[in-house]
């Protein structure tokens, strides 16, 4: 169907149902839409209050998203069941009347992408609500090259944790402005990035950054990136590739936007293609060179200082992990946070 017979369609099912009798306080008069999926069909409802709903059909052990829950829009878990069936769904009401004609626009979407993707009918509603949200949202400054360096090289190592799971998403932690780039609790991963040509060295910004977690372990990833213009990998290559592979790619351009990427501003980015000249993993330990918190306070010296900035000089560093030892590294950040 084109999008004008699915904005007819669903606004043919809300009349309907707004015209049926009102329902009880906690009940929903619904109608199901003919958008197949492979948990079941898409449902127009209408509440108690005359709002309307429309119902993506989900898995049970599905986890939605809890952003949004605003003032016109609310996205919540429900479930339905009569005589015969039980299915849960994701519901997007819309709370106000005077948006209608918006919801309506934004349910023709929905459908839309939903008959696109009938096999992951969460994914389409996200997909949607992101574009909206895209649309809306207010450009900010484009990445700079050492910001864009930084955040290629945190994506080369969440690449590899999505190939493990689709959910790895969740335990990139940097953007939210957490002192580790990676962590599941009892490890983390802290990614750095140089394009300079020679030497190895990196800047820690404060005295958490290179701390490892309580009883726990911290490895620290550095990558050597030399900027080209053709071959390596493209920066809007490796995003396209880490959304494909999670399972809620609302989610992780949310925690893109929050480390400064927008994908208004691909067409910047468009050329941004990087080769890895050296890659080097490192288990801080004590004899790593930091200055940490926890090193200072055992040494007796009082931390009044803050903001605290310095450079690390790896030539002097332990030697690097094995290849096996990065292996099982990336595999344990898994296993561990499930």
């Amino acid at each position: 169907m084109n999008g004008e017979t699915f904005r007819v369609l669903v606004e043919e099912h809300w009349s309907a149902l707004e015209a049926a009798p009102a329902s009880g306080e906690r009940r929903l008069r619904v109608s199901q839409l003919p958008v197949a999926t492979g948990q079941g069909a898409l449902v127009a409802a209408v509440d108690h209050d005359g709002h309307r709903h429309i119902l993506v059909p989900v898995h049970s052990h599905l986890k939605l998203r809890s952003a949004l829950d605003g003032p016109v829009l609310h996205l919540r878990r429900r479930a339905l069941e009569d005589e015969d069936t039980y299915q849960t769904y994701a519901d997007l009401t819309c709370l106000r009347s005077d948006f209608n004609d918006l919801f309506t626009e934004l349910c023709t979407n929905i459908l839309s992408a939903t008959e696109k993707l009938p096999d992951n009918p969460i994914k389409a509603l996200y997909q949607v609500l992101d574009r909206w949200k895209a649309l809306i949202q207010a450009q900010g400054a484009v990445l700079g090259p050492e910001q864009l360096a930084g955040l290629f090289a945190e994506l080369l190592v969440l690449d590899r944790l999505l190939h493990l799971d689709s959910s790895a998403h969740r335990l990139w932690h940097g953007p939210e402005g957490h002192h580790h780039d990676f962590s599941n609790g009892n490890l983390a991963i802290e990614v750095k990035a140089s394009t300079r040509g020679e030497g190895r060295r990196l800047r820690a910004h404060g005295l958490d950054q290179l701390d490892a977690p309580k009883d726990g372990t911290l490895c620290l990833t550095w990558f050597r990136l030399q900027r080209t213009m053709s071959g390596g990998v493209g920066f809007l290559e490796l995003i396209e590739r880490a959304l494909r592979s999670a399972d809620d790619e609302v989610s992780l351009l949310e925690l893109l936007a929050q480390a400064g990427y927008q994908p208004s501003d691909d067409d910047r980015y468009r050329d941004a293609r990087f080769v890895v000249d050296e890659e080097r993993w490192y288990e801080v330990t004590p004899a790593f060179p930091s200055l940490t918190r926890r090193s200072l306070l055992d040494a007796g010296v009082p931390i009044s200082v803050l903001d605290v900035e310095y450079t690390v000089d790896l030539s002097g560093a332990p030697a690097p992990m094995t290849v096996d030892a990065v292996t099982r590294t990336i595999d344990r950040m898994i296993q561990e946070s499930a």
